[in-house]
């Protein structure tokens, strides 16, 4: 219970015991008095509890004004109106899209030797019937029963639940926040029965209407289109770019020379029909994704880099954590590999490596955190799943998701395809390896499971040793034992259908394998406003005014340098022509800012586009052959050499110096007063 739900009970029960003292007529002007003192400190803390929620959301008002007003983003179609869940980027939005991508390219398919590809948006039928998206792809829907409005079911009850936790005036026992916690926590992993049951529990309405909604239901994400003129072939926008890598795993393993492990990855757009899009770049329908898929041997997922990493501390939040408003745990990525929180290396090498991506680009390690999906949000073939997310004021927000898939989609599009999806692994000498041998009784099989029976029998065939022997274990015990098919289908086995196991050692010089999957998967634009966030700061001014400034690190800057001469004296276009010409040589995107407003003006106009560097030409230019470098964040300058700042600019850009250095090396110059 919080602290200031604990006020309110103990309000309520000090009021309580001031009537009873009151109707029993006895002395109650003490118990008034500490009743008083409750009141006037749940009354500071209420309004300081106020006092945030606004800072916040006008910090987030500042933030939007910003972004649309300088044209980072804006609802797409705006002159017809806009439609939900599209959005348009504006030349600052595209240059800083660009610079994440570019980044993440570096940090990732060159840093960890990545085989890059680029797939088709348009997806057939039959590739997504056979990963599961026609069938399972869906989110619950509910309608208002007299507009036939949609509503997403898991968000509305969910946002029930956040309004009852933060509503000030009803106070609430430990029971009932505990209750309702556990239904927010848990909204997103329920059934269309449980949502409906929330739903009537808790009279949950249209939140436009206040009508009653209708029972949720399963609504398909995907978009559904025909390919070709007949309109027979039915084809999807794709929903996640993976597809396109797992059904070309052959050729990548080819081009691989065959060895294994190996990772392929992908950028590029994504569709989903979401029903409600929200909250700006966080649930769109349209959207860039960064995916990767690390395919290893099942049985050996280790990695070789992982002591690399070992020893960086991050902030977990485990499936056992999640009880009442959760708790965080402070670790190392080596601890929790050593005590089992994650499930493998090559899992917890990829979180690391996202946590330092994330940070670089200027997310603050004290609002990140990596959250692991309970049991009963995982697929059923997935052994373990995390996900970055990044508190924003909208809340803890999903980014990036890592997800150990198993075996399951390489199985899928072979079962599908009947082209072989497997790998090997070649022995410079032959081993002695424990094989299971499952005897079926096949009719008894066939019987019982008709057209299914093929598909039953290979699964079973072709279980390892372990899942095999735990089969007949519980075969055993129970009489019955459930098995999920890789369709993901669940039969049950009945001991009648096992005849004997037996477990034969077999020489082998080359073990054939179904690869796993190990899968960080990004959403690229909930990165790029979640970095906007933690970057927007106001300056500290001693004015009125508000001055906002995007704190961008460089290196992502839309804009890396802007050139600022004194005044529009045209004995300064010379000089400015030639800082532009070397800082496009040198890759730099910059701009001359010539205007007629003062330089603190321009200054902060560049500030908030989140411009890390201005160069200033000024009459000692021309005579001493040298400008004034300003430094967004600090605000502070140096004198450089004309012939020094292109290639200076370029290797703070490129994080190959510091400004800590830069200032050491040249001189520093005193702004003036009205700089700024």
């Amino acid at each position: 219970m919080s602290a200031t739900d604990s006020l309110r009970v103990a309000v309520n029960a000090q009021s309580e015991l001031v009537r009873t003292l009151k109707d029993e007529k006895k002395d109650f002007e003490a118990e008034l008095k500490k009743l008083q003192e409750l009141k006037q400190q749940l009354a500071e803390l209420d309004e300081k509890a106020n006092a945030e929620k606004n800072k916040l959301k006008n910090f987030r008002s500042d933030l939007e004004d910003l972004l649309t007003r300088r044209f980072f983003y804006i609802p797409a179609f705006e002159i017809y109106g806009g439609v939900g869940g599209l959005y348009d980027y504006g030349p600052p939005g595209c240059a800083l899209k660009d610079s994440l991508v570019d980044f993440w390219r570096q940090h990732f398919v060159l840093c960890e030797s990545m085989l890059e590809v680029s797939c088709t948006c348009l997806t057939p039928r039959p590739v997504l019937k056979a990963s599961g998206h026609v069938d399972r792809f869906t989110d619950f829907m509910v309608r208002d029963e007299k507009t036939q409005d949609c509503f997403r079911a898991d968000k509305l009850v969910e946002e029930h639940c956040e309004k009852a936790l933060g509503d000030t005036k009803t106070v609430l026992t430990a029971e009932v926040r505990g209750e309702i916690q556990d239904v927010l926590q848990n909204a997103g992993a329920y059934n269309a029965k449980q949502l409906g049951e929330a739903i009537r529990k808790y009279n949950i309405t249209s939140p436009d209407t206040g009508n009653q909604l209708s029972d949720p239901f399963p609504f398909n994400l995907m978009f559904e289109t025909q390919i070709g003129p007949t309109g027979k072939f039915v084809g999807y926008l794709r929903p996640e770019t993976a597809q396109g890598i797992f059904v070309n795993f052959r050729r990548l393993l080819d081009f691989n020379g065959g060895r294994m492990p190996f990772a392929a990855a992908q950028i590029g757009l994504g569709f989903r029909n979401e029903i409600a899009p929200r909250s700006g770049l966080l649930r769109v329908r349209e959207f860039l994704m960064g995916e990767i898929e690390h395919f290893v041997n099942p049985e050996d997922k280790s990695h070789p880099r992982f002591k690399e990493i070992a020893n960086l501390q991050t902030q977990l939040l485990g499936r056992t954590d999640q009880v009442g408003e959760g708790t965080i745990r402070t670790t190392t990525f080596g601890e929790a590999i050593k005590n089992r929180i994650i499930d493998n290396e090559t899992l917890a090498y990829f979180m690391a490596r996202t946590q330092l991506f994330l940070t670089s680009c200027g997310i603050k390690s004290d609002r990140l955190r990596f959250r692991q999906h309970k049991s009963d949000e995982m697929a059923h073939y997935a052994a373990d799943c995390w996900d970055a997310e990044i508190l924003t004021s909208y809340g803890w927000v999903e980014c990036v998701g890592h997800a150990d898939r198993s075996c399951y989609d390489l199985k899928m599009h072979a079962q599908t395809s009947k082209v072989d999806l497997s790998a090997q692994q070649v022995f410079d000498k032959p081993i002695l390896v424990d094989t299971a041998v499952l005897s079926l009784d096949n009719a008894k099989v066939g019987k019982t499971f008709g057209k299914k029976s093929q598909e039953v029998m290979a699964h079973l065939r072709e279980l390892g040793k372990d899942d095999a022997v735990s089969l007949v274990d519980n075969l055993k015990k129970n009489g019955t034992a459930q098995v999920t098919l890789p369709s993901g289908d669940a039969v049950t086995i009945a001991q009648d259908m096992v005849k004997d196991l037996k477990i034969e050692q077999k020489k082998i010089s080359t073990l054939k394998f179904t690869p796993s999957v190990i899968e960080p998967s990004f959403g690229l634009g909930r990165i790029i406003y979640s970095i906007l966030e933690h970057c927007y700061y106001l300056r500290d001014d001693k004015s009125s005014e508000k001055r906002g400034v995007l704190g961008l690190p460089a290196f992502l800057a839309p804009q890396k340098c802007a050139i600022l001469p004194l005044s529009a004296n045209p004995a300064f276009d010379s000089a400015c022509s030639q800082i532009a010409k070397d800082l496009y040589e040198h890759g730099l995107s910059c701009k001359v800012e010539s205007s007629s407003a003062s330089i603190g003006r321009r200054y902060a106009r560049l500030d908030e586009l989140g411009v890390p560097f201005g160069i200033t030409v000024d009459f000692e230019t021309e005579k001493d052959k040298s400008v004034t470098i300003r430094e967004r964040d600090s605000m502070e300058q140096v004198r450089v050499p004309v012939v020094d700042a292109a290639s200076l600019i370029e290797r703070l850009v490129k994080r190959k110096a510091t400004w800590a250095d830069t200032k050491q090396k040249y001189p520093n110059v005193q702004r003036a007063a009205d700089d700024e």
